[in-house]
């Protein structure tokens, strides 16, 4: 499972709406298959909103995990 997996689950408008963010931010974070880093700095909580838009499926934690970003 990867992140991009996971936003296609919830879907691009859904996930937009519910972190309120725009669509092409969101579109961001399937490109690169991260979330921002923002949420390792714990200034947002998008994992949580993730989890709970999959009803808990998927933990915060793990949504976190799949999320990081990639160091080149």
């Amino acid at each position: 499972m990867t992140l991009s997996n996971l936003l296609d689950l919830v879907g691009v408008p859904k996930v937009a709406s519910l972190c309120g963010i725009s669509q092409r931010a969101v579109y961001k974070w399937r490109k690169s298959n991260s979330l921002p880093r923002t949420e390792y700095t714990d200034e947002t909580n998008y994992s949580v909103v993730l989890s709970e838009a999959l009803n808990g499926e998927y933990s915060a934690d793990f949504i976190k995990e799949i999320g990081k970003p990639i160091k080149n």
